[in-house]
């Protein structure tokens, strides 16, 4: 057995040393699937799809769309009434805001619907979650509910929770 190669000699551990290195940058060198669970893009989802075009995504229309009618209510419950003889928080008040709203919820299914017939629906693919999130939250008034993003080969869609936040959500 030659010298060099015996336990505690000087090249064995610089050999040691090399393999290890190399072991820990392959090892790191593809990218980390994410986790399957829900991701917060944003507290809030105010703005998602506003903008001008066609977007991105398509289908989730009735949870976008419920969280719109949502807020149109409680911005028309805190209003005065707009009829004359109704007082503020009446069982007449409610009812005119219910109406109101569900005309608006009604309108937004019916755009929701035209986006996803002119084949507007895509998908949006990113190699990490940290790239995902930031563009979303950069981008959110481009992209629609229901809009597929593919993290490192693991599907997710774009939803509104019950609380008004804006998530990815595994499939």
């Amino acid at each position: 057995m030659s010298p060099s190669v015996r336990h505690g000699s000087p090249g064995s551990h610089a050999g040691t040393f090399f393999v290890l290195i190399v072991m820990m940058a392959t090892a790191c060198g593809h990218t980390q699937r994410p986790e399957r669970k829900t991701y917060v893009v944003s507290e809030d989802a105010r703005d998602v799809g506003t903008a001008e075009g066609p977007g991105t995504g398509g289908s989730g229309a009735e949870a976008y769309c419920g969280e719109v009618q949502k807020q149109c209510f409680q911005k028309c419950w805190r209003r005065k009434p707009t009829v004359q003889d109704l007082e503020k928080h009446s069982e007449g008040h409610h009812r005119l805001c219910t109406s109101q709203c569900l005309g608006v919820f009604m309108k937004c299914i019916k755009e929701q619907e035209a986006l996803e017939q002119q084949g507007s629906k895509r998908e949006l693919r990113f190699p990490d979650m940290t790239a995902a999130l930031d563009w979303l939250r950069e981008h959110k008034s481009e992209v629609a509910l229901g809009t597929v993003v593919v993290v490192a080969g693991v599907a997710f869609s774009l939803a509104v929770a019950p609380a008004g936040l804006l998530v990815l959500s595994p499939i």
